[in-house]
């Protein structure tokens, strides 16, 4: 039997995938726009200290170069975002709007004079919150989740590093470094895991039908057996 209520712990809800499908389809129905009428939206990302460049802290997320880098933007952002929305659904939307004004201000005040654009920054800020928030939390569900994201997504770590050209490594610096932030800053409630009856300090295992009939050492206890009498007054004639 369980103790505590199941509204302490986890709760799924339609929110955990319907809010990142719909931002991966309006990034998604961004480039199709693009494509489909000729406009070109790279002027709308983030260049570093311009004043029309501000503007790309909130549009740059939903700006992609081309189909290779809509795609490797669209499947992380699918299940870190449903991670966020699962885990920490009391939060997730703060989360998510600070890493982006993070990533693109980050970008913004240290970037390179070159228009940057894509969710990456994004991204990298939430696979940092996810990792660090679940392992400071010591919670053993967020503690594998935090795991998976390493196993997943590890190699992140690479992209912070100016080892590419044409990779906007300070957006992903900016990122990582918001995500590490946030998973100090914001509390969030961490749901108690489930305890049984049996786990509690009021249980009593002397009390416990099954557990009587053993000894201390673990060893079955026989039945008394029968007496004669007692058969013979049971019996049926």
């Amino acid at each position: 039997m369980c103790v505590n209520d199941q509204k302490t712990g986890f709760q799924f809800s339609t929110g955990v995938v319907l809010y990142p499908v719909l931002i991966v389809l309006f990034m998604w129905l961004v480039f199709w726009f693009e494509l489909r009428f000729g406009y070109n939206f790279t002027d709308f990302g983030v260049l570093p200290r311009t004043l029309s460049g501000l503007r790309g802290i909130i549009f740059s997320p939903f700006i992609h170069s081309g189909l290779s880098h809509l795609w490797h933007n669209s499947v992380p952002t699918l299940v870190l975002m449903g991670g966020l929305f699962y885990f920490y659904r009391p939060v997730a939307w703060r989360v998510l709007l600070i890493l982006i004004l993070i990533s693109g201000l980050g970008t913004w005040l240290f970037g390179r004079q070159a228009y940057h654009i894509g969710a990456s920054g994004v991204i990298y800020g939430l696979a940092s919150f996810l990792f660090f928030k679940g392992i400071w939390s010591k919670h053993y569900r967020l503690t594998a989740f935090s795991l998976i994201v390493v196993f997943l997504y590890g190699s992140l770590i690479w992209g912070t590093m100016p080892i590419q050209e044409g990779m906007s490594w300070e957006g992903h610096l900016s990122g990582f470094l918001g995500g590490l932030l946030l998973a100090f800053v914001i509390k969030n409630k961490i749901p108690k895991p489930v305890k049984y009856h049996w786990e509690t300090e009021a249980y009593n295992p002397e009390n416990d039908p099954f557990l009587r009939q053993f000894d201390e050492h673990g060893n079955f206890i026989d039945p008394p057996e029968e007496s004669d009498e007692d058969s013979e007054d049971d019996s049926i004639v």
